[in-house]
């Protein structure tokens, strides 16, 4: 019997997967746990809407991210810190403090994980911190530390 998986079963397949099965198992246990659907001309087609409507949207996403790293390119973020001798910081600037200066100044909010941060900015000038907006697009943010 061929099913349509729902859900990723494990040793068996991914969702979306089409296979073919023992019956009682597609039963017994498939169907009853809402995991497969039988593989019918209606469910076929329902299931490639839901492939083309994927395909749409991460396209759609790509261009999203690749629109907001344009953007971020262009930008510097200021911040302010107090230094001692030798440019070196008291303390460091955080891809938290960057992140919400980058929403205060230019109202563009973006998660602090996605900064590809090493170890924090001990030190003032530029940095080029990297940032992860889609995994095949990232963008590079200049940061600019200077003395309060």
């Amino acid at each position: 019997m061929k099913v349509i998986f729902l859900k990723d079963v494990k040793g068996k397949a991914k969702k979306g997967e089409i296979k073919e099965v023992s019956i009682g198992y597609a039963q017994n246990f498939l169907f009853k746990n809402n995991v497969a659907v039988e593989a019918t001309p209606a469910n076929l087609s329902k299931l490639e809407g839901q492939k083309k409507r994927a395909e749409k949207d991460a396209a759609q996403e790509l261009a999203e991210a690749k629109e907001l790293q344009e953007k971020l390119e262009q930008l510097t973020v200021e911040l302010k810190a107090k230094s001692g001798e030798g440019g070196r910081l008291f303390g460091s600037i955080t891809s938290k403090q960057i992140a919400s200066a980058l929403e205060k100044q230019q109202g563009i909010k973006i998660d602090k994980r996605k900064m590809d941060l090493p170890d924090a900015i001990r030190a003032l000038g530029y940095t080029n911190v990297p940032i992860k907006l889609h995994p095949d697009v990232t963008a590079t943010l200049k940061v600019h530390v200077t003395e309060e």
